[in-house]
């Protein structure tokens, strides 16, 4: 029996598509499940190898739910990350009209993605959210709302037509996928990687965020993602959400981890994998004094001061 990949369902969302754009996924027996918690959970119960969820879109930012799981419970680690546009399109049942439509549904995070379509086309519609898309597709289905915004690929599969189509708010949005897994040795650094890992504060102190940039500042990392997310302990307390450019092998990296080790309370390491969005070729060189060799050069000095070798 094949490996399994657990992954935000049902059948037919967008991230089903960017799921098979993996070529391992040809290899794995794929399995949706009903939220992205469930998925995730899957994978630490030991239920699949595998989960792959959203978790940015160019739009709103950090997927808050994927977020929040990979910050709490069991800690797992991101192997892979996957870069998809994002259109919409107005699913209905057959025969329905623009003007017959009074409820629509979609997931959370597409209605900033077509808040400004909804508010010029079906100003009075009522929104409700579902679990994800192709979900939102399922219940027009079953008519539990009049329409849905989800891939134009959904509708032959929930036996709904295309109303509309291409619709979005912004031009080349993209939706952020990531394969997590359970905790492992990352992947051999491949010269355009990211690295990713949450943060806890000591204590609340005027300078407190600006002392956990400057370990990435100083050693010339530039964060990709910085996002906060409340801890539950009450108003005010939060820990952050942060992708650095670079591996975890890189001596740069690995520096600053040792850093933010030193002075948070808690760092939680989600992983070191290789960037969707460029290759090995396009990525810029470190910063001078930031290199690996760099740092080998500054530990052999240290250590030739140490000996009286200066």
């Amino acid at each position: 029996m094949p490996a399994s990949y657990a992954y935000l369902g049902p059948e037919g969302t967008f991230t089903e598509v960017a799921l098979r754009t993996l070529p391992e996924a040809a290899t794995r027996e794929l399995v949706p499940y009903v939220s992205v918690q469930s998925a995730l959970d899957a994978v630490r119960a030991g239920e699949a190898e595998a989960a792959f969820v959203p978790i940015e879109n160019s739009v709103e930012g950090g997927i808050t739910t994927t977020l929040d799981e990979l910050v709490a419970g069991a800690p797992l680690m991101i192997y892979r990350e996957v870069l998809l546009s994002i259109t919409f399109a107005l699913l209905v049942r057959p025969g329905t009209k623009l003007s017959d439509i009074k409820t629509v549904s979609a997931h959370p995070a597409a209605q900033p993605q077509v808040r400004n379509w909804l508010k010029k086309h079906l100003p009075d519609a009522h929104w409700e959210s579902a679990a994800s898309n192709a979900d939102a597709a399922r219940l027009v289905q079953e008519g539990q709302y009049d329409a849905a915004f989800a891939g134009e690929f959904a509708a032959a599969r929930y036996g709904l037509e295309a109303l509309e189509t291409g619709i979005h708010d912004a031009e080349n949005a993209q939706t952020r996928f990531v394969l997590v897994g359970r905790p492992a040795r990352p992947a051999a650094p491949t010269g355009a990687d990211k690295t990713s890992i949450v943060l806890w504060q000591r204590d609340d102190h005027p300078g407190g965020l600006r002392d956990l940039l400057g370990e990435f500042a100083t050693r010339g990392i530039n964060l990709m993602l910085l996002q906060s997310r409340p801890t539950g302990a009450g108003i005010g307390n939060y820990c952050f959400c942060i992708d650095a450019e670079g591996h975890i092998s890189d001596r740069r990296v690995a520096d600053a981890l040792m850093g933010l080790k030193r002075i948070c309370l808690q760092v939680r390491y989600l992983g070191s994998y290789p960037r969707a969005d460029v290759g090995p070729g396009d990525v810029q060189p470190p910063r001078l004094g930031t290199s690996d060799d760099a740092f080998t050069a500054a530990a052999d000095w240290v250590a030739r001061c140490q000996d009286g070798r200066f």
